[in-house]
């Protein structure tokens, strides 16, 4: 069996054990790395106590497994189950052929906390790399375990992990028909724990984040015309903050979170424009009689990447805010859009038409080399996690919207497909430190 077949199958076993939430279905692998990472994720000592949940041991080795970056030795293979450091023999491991290993136990305390402990080890050597304790309630059981996997990941690759984070996405149920509902989703990185933000009987389009996680902005349809809504993810808070005749679209944050990118057509072609989240000022950004559109800012936040047919074709330009300078980014390819820049400032993620197909694709802004990262038809709307390792994007799999993920360097894929419905225009979260302390 081949490295990707066995990461498939390791992964539908850990999902199929894991449905203690609503979640998006199983997620399938399609591809993984060649050399994964051989890593030895010991089950976790619990307490009686908490014997009905997940073992922390699955949650954390389908996160690495999904990064594709990593292979867990499957916990039948393995010699003994130590769960602290006395316990461990590393000529064992060493037998096993694995690079890293992970021990840990969870108990619950006298006030109903759970205290979660684990230890990571480089095998090979035999030096401990990271311990660390937390003290959480029982609803944090899954947070803590992608806790634990963001520190192996960063330890053992130096980029800091994105599982703690969320993604966001529309799910169209009955889409084209009187019965037609759409639902503004929020689930964990992983698919799990999906909870409903909105529902409406009209579309929800362009969801964006807030960078400190806490406020979501989309399009809604609710007054009979698009219009841009800010709510906090609470659900504390919910403030319209455009309803202008004609488009209202595309909101995205600034880094700051001071600001919002918009898309406005209330003086003729569509623009755009950038509000002041304070004061709700308009400043308009393009003056163009072509369509510009699709705005995202970079990551200075000093100027803002967008879509624009102003060529002819919709291309890919870059507008510095503080002279209004404009330059064409994408030449190669009659069709690019919806641009995002990686954190590094340096690369690009867009839609990208090859041969009449519609693809995401990666582009080196320096030297322009232009790599398609996906194979399947109708990709669209690519969103990047934090930390700029994997992106999210829709695509359609046997007629139906569904997710997918694909590495920056196109080496690992999985989807994540719903049976509920079409999900589409997804949106990573930045990472979580808005959300939870620990």
């Amino acid at each position: 069996m081949s490295n990707n077949l066995r990461v498939a199958a390791f992964c539908f076993f850990i999902v199929l054990n894991s449905l203690a939430y609503g979640s998006l279905d199983t997620i399938i692998i399609d591809q993984g790395q060649d050399d994964p990472v051989r890593i030895a994720v010991v089950p976790f000592e619990i307490d009686s106590e908490l014997s009905e949940q997940i073992n922390l041991s699955d949650i954390i080795s389908f996160d690495l497994v999904r990064s594709g970056q990593f292979q867990p030795l499957a916990s039948e293979n393995m010699l003994s189950f130590p769960s602290d450091a006395d316990n461990v023999f590393f000529r064992d491991w060493r037998i096993l052929k694995t690079d890293y290993l992970l021990i840990g136990k969870a108990s619950l305390s006298i006030d109903k906390k759970v205290s979660v402990f684990f230890e990571l080890f480089d095998v090979v050597n035999e030096r401990k790399m990271e311990t660390r304790r937390f003290l959480v309630d029982l609803v944090n059981w899954r947070d803590v375990a992608h806790k634990i996997s963001d520190l192996v990941y960063e330890q053992i690759t130096g980029i800091r992990g994105a599982f703690s984070t969320q993604i966001m996405y529309v799910l169209a149920k009955n889409a084209g028909t009187t019965n037609a509902t759409y639902s503004l989703q929020i689930a964990d990185s992983d698919g799990e724990r999906t909870r409903t933000l909105i529902e409406s009987p009209e579309p929800i389009l362009s969801a964006s984040w807030s960078p400190d996680g806490n406020r979501v902005a989309y399009v809604t349809f609710e007054t009979g015309r698009p219009s841009i809504v800010i709510e906090a993810i609470d659900g504390s808070y919910r403030k319209r903050i455009t309803n202008f005749r004609g488009i209202n679209g595309s909101p995205v944050f600034s880094p700051d979170g001071g600001s919002l990118a918009l898309v406005l057509s209330r003086d003729g072609d569509p623009e755009i424009f950038i509000m002041d989240l304070e004061t709700e000022v308009l400043r308009r950004v393009t003056r163009h009689h072509a369509i510009d559109t699709e705005p995202s800012w970079s990551p200075d936040g000093k100027s803002i990447i967008f879509t624009s047919d102003r060529g002819g074709r919709p291309q890919i330009y870059r507008v510095e805010l503080s002279t209004n300078f404009i330059e064409r980014l994408t030449f190669v390819g009659d069709y690019n859009a919806r641009a995002r820049l990686l954190p590094d400032g340096q690369h690009l993620v867009f839609v990208h038409r090859k041969d009449g197909v519609f693809h995401i694709a990666w582009q080196d802004l320096e030297r322009d080399n232009i790599q398609v990262l996906t194979e399947t038809a109708l990709d669209e709307s690519p969103s990047l996690a934090p930390n700029g390792t994997m992106l999210i994007y829709a695509t359609q799999n046997q007629g139906r919207g569904i997710l997918a993920v694909v590495s920056i360097d196109g080496r690992v894929k999985y989807r994540l497909p719903s049976s509920l419905g079409d999900v589409r225009e997804p949106a990573w979260s930045p990472f979580n430190d808005g959300f939870k302390k620990w």
